[in-house]
């Protein structure tokens, strides 16, 4: 049985209308087309759908029963494309992010404010986690892309470079070495440094052991904000990434740039190999990129 969504519309329009001349007129085809379409599909389905006279035409008693599932039919058809309609041009649509905490509430509702008050149809949920475990919801497909810094590579995982920026120290706004422009890793030597765990402080440790023997990390958190807040009680100093100078502001504290040497950290924008992004996930992430280059790395 080969039946054609031309044939259904064409049966339904003669249905509604009640007359091959406006259904014809209503589908912008000839009267002609319009009645080979509707033969078409009774002889495909071997019934009789419409009695025809020389004066009026009606619905069988078949054609009486097929109408409304042929209608339901099509309005879920139509439903369905015009979903795919407004997918396509971004006027729905739903994205999960998975980020650091730390940039989750400095960098990144900025940035999708931004993104949504062009779309405003798009709603866009943000998993804030531990800088270690972003690519975690990745993987299991809790969210459509993630965002963090380098880590070893994962053979499901592409990870594109968003930016990369450098370690800056974070002291009170008192501190002796705030009256400096810049700091050098061996001048945070003796002083309490507060750090994250994990493997962030063992990738920081074996980028400086050469370089900052004497420099210890004292005490070991979960999250930047953390640390910032221990900093602001004058419990040490810290170390981050200047997107977050909007939080290290907020608590009263400066950041000077480290040199001798220059440690820098890539951060990427993490998907999964095997998966598409929907257009709308699609869409954030290219602005994310634009947002980027505009922002020369989102330096703050």
């Amino acid at each position: 049985m080969n039946v054609t969504l031309r044939q259904l519309r064409a049966f339904v329009a003669v249905a509604h209308t009640g007359s091959f001349t406006q259904a014809a007129a209503g589908l912008h085809v000839t009267q002609s087309a319009l009645s080979g379409l509707v033969r078409e599909l009774e002889r495909a389905l071997g019934l009789r759908l419409i009695d025809r006279s020389t004066r009026r035409i009606q619905l069988s008693d078949v054609g009486r029963d097929l109408l409304p599932l042929v209608d339901k039919i099509l309005a879920d058809l139509d439903g369905v494309l015009t979903e795919v309609v407004n997918l396509k041009s971004l006027k729905t649509g739903t994205v999960r992010v998975a980020a650091p905490q730390l940039m989750s509430c400095t960098l990144l509702p900025e940035v999708i404010a931004g993104f949504t008050s062009q779309h405003p149809g798009v709603r866009v949920r943000l998993v804030d986690s531990p800088v270690e475990n972003v690519a975690t919801p990745v993987l299991s497909g809790e969210v459509d892309f993630g965002i963090g810094p380098e880590r070893d590579a994962h053979p499901n995982i592409e990870a594109d470079t968003l930016f990369e920026l450098p370690f800056m120290a974070v002291l009170p706004a008192g501190h002796a070495l705030a009256r400096r422009r810049s700091v050098r890793w061996a001048d945070l030597s003796g002083l309490p440094l507060i750090a994250l765990g994990g493997e962030f402080a063992e990738r920081l440790a074996a980028d400086l052991h050469t370089a900052t023997r004497d420099l210890r990390v004292e005490t070991k958190v979960a999250f930047m904000s953390t640390a910032l807040a221990m900093v602001a009680a004058g419990m040490g100093v810290t170390v981050c990434i200047p997107y977050a100078g909007s939080l290290v502001r907020r608590y009263g504290l400066v950041m000077r740039a480290l040199k001798d040497p220059v440690v820098r950290r890539r951060f990427f924008v993490l998907t999964r190999s095997d998966r598409s992004l929907a257009p709308s996930a699609a869409a954030l992430r290219e602005f994310l990129f634009a947002e980027a280059a505009r922002r020369k790395g989102f330096v703050d």
